[in-house]
């Protein structure tokens, strides 16, 4: 490039960073606006949001008058904080009875007794702190404590037949897009409660081209939608084709636009194998989430107070056990008590991890050797420590200043993540989230030593598998589920 097309380059490079980036002359959209809503009905839209809330300050209410108590202010003040606890614990209906292929009967009590055992353990808290647990009668509280699941359990099948009944299902449906994304979004919808009828697909294929599940369901050409809606009052449209198919989906908004039907577009986001998809508003414009960390929002909060109050009580209660082990790690070998060493933390950025020393060496160059079987290099109690995987307790103190967390993927040394970067695709995406004590991958096996690119890879596979599917059930059931391995695990060594 000569000097002369250089400084027209900078020349061109400052001017557009000096324009107001809404200017219409660097073509930004008009001003338009997308709102992230629902398609239920407001009545189930209702229900769905606060039904467990009201069932937790009803059975407070039930409870009081059962034990002859005086409605006052201070039932009044702890049915407003269960009630508002509860409608942070409890999910919406729809995700309560109805998640992926239907939730069986015990799944659903368990995260019932799990969402009520949340706001127990936070009002129980409150209480503590603020001194008033002794202004309320114990066996006023032991009875609301053991009624509550059964009002919860009780409000739910009542909603959920509610919901399910002809005042919520008469509304009437239909997809364009007869496979992939159209079948799987129609299993769903019929998943679902309260969202209407399905009438059939629509594609720009014959029947005979069809899958053979939807051909049974095949109600006509795309050439005859607009037709077929009038005449069946349909209420809302859901076009589930490829986006290689924007002039067809343009002429057919155009033709829709003579009915009075809602129309939906369904994106292929699970064409790309996606990581915690989600639909996000950026001031007004909806952007859909392909590959991103689940711990934005209220979601990042629940998972640090869950990560500080894990550390806070773990800490009460093993103080003399770290002050012991790290005593016997002083007088076993020389050297110092704790060992140190360069991770990769939250985005990739370079944290120090703590752990009791357990060999006679400290390694954190470019090279590290992983610890084998019999590996010679383990003291006598280093071997002890890292069986019961007691030399990882140092690490609440990683997760007290937020460079871990109790849950996530096992944190590898710099040097190992620069090597298996390059080899297995994917690898980095699990720094997405905070490292952890114990993981998904740890309670499925893939514990100990990586001595093949295959065990790695497979350690990977579960650190992406817990990212898709985090909540904080899984959590509780990976801690709980680690609990148990660290007595019979062998693959620590």
């Amino acid at each position: 490039m000569s000097a002369e097309e250089s400084s027209a380059a900078e020349r061109l490079a400052a001017s557009l960073l000096s324009r107001d980036l809404s200017s219409p002359t660097l073509g930004a959209l008009p001003r338009k606006f997308v709102h992230l809503g629902t398609v239920a009905p407001p009545a189930l839209a209702l229900l769905r949001e606060w039904l467990s809330p009201f069932a937790v300050a009803l059975s407070l209410v039930a409870c009081v008058l059962l034990c002859h108590q005086t409605p006052s202010p201070k039932y009044a003040a702890l049915g407003l904080l269960a009630f508002l606890l509860s409608r942070q614990a409890f999910r919406p209906l729809d995700s309560q009875l109805c998640h992926r292929d239907g939730l069986p009967a015990r799944a659903k009590l368990w995260r019932l007794l799990v969402g009520w055992g949340s706001v127990l353990a936070a009002l129980t808290i409150a209480g503590i702190l603020l001194d008033v647990t002794h202004s309320y009668p114990r066996h006023l509280l032991f009875w609301w404590f053991g009624l509550t699941p059964i009002t919860l359990l009780l409000a739910n099948h009542c909603a959920e037949r509610l919901a399910k009944s002809g005042s919520f299902t008469s509304r009437r449906h239909v997809i364009i897009g007869a496979d992939g994304v159209g079948a799987e979004l129609a299993r769903r919808i019929q998943q679902g409660s309260g969202l209407g009828q399905f009438m059939g697909f629509f594609d720009f294929r014959s029947p005979e081209r069809l899958p053979d599940a939807s051909r049974a369901h095949f109600a006509g050409h795309c050439r005859q939608l607009a037709t077929f809606v009038r005449e069946h009052t349909i209420h809302a449209i859901y076009i589930a084709l490829p986006l290689s198919n924007a002039p067809r989906i343009e002429q057919l908004l155009q033709e829709l636009r003579d009915t009075t039907a809602s129309v939906y577009f369904v994106p292929n986001v699970f064409a790309f194998d996606p990581i915690q998809p989600h639909c996000v508003d950026i001031n007004g414009m909806a952007v859909v989430s392909i590959c991103d960390t689940p711990f934005y929002g209220m979601n990042g909060i629940r998972k640090r107070v869950m990560d500080v109050l894990l550390g806070a009580g773990a800490l009460l209660f093993v103080w003399p056990l770290l002050l012991l082990l790290a005593l016997l790690v002083k007088l076993s070998s020389p050297g110092p008590v704790l060992f140190k060493q360069r991770r990769y933390g939250l985005n990739g950025e370079e944290i120090v991890v703590y752990k009791f020393r357990t060999m006679t060496v400290c390694e954190d160059s470019e090279r590290i050797s992983q610890a084998v079987r019999f590996d010679t290099r383990v003291t006598p109690i280093g071997r002890l420590l890292r069986r019961r995987s007691l030399d990882e307790l140092p690490q609440i103190f990683n997760v007290l200043a937020g460079q871990m967390s109790f849950v996530g993927p096992r944190p590898h040394a710099v040097a190992h993540n620069e090597q298996y970067r390059r080899l297995i695709s994917g690898y980095m995406i699990r720094h997405k989230i905070r490292p952890g004590i114990t993981g998904w991958a740890q309670i499925n096996g893939h514990r100990g030593e990586t001595d093949t690119l295959e065990k790695m890879r497979e350690r990977v596979e579960c650190d992406l598998e817990y990212l898709k599917n985090w909540s904080v059930w899984l959590d509780l059931k990976i801690l709980s589920r680690t609990a148990l391995m660290v007595l019979t695990d062998r693959n620590a060594y």
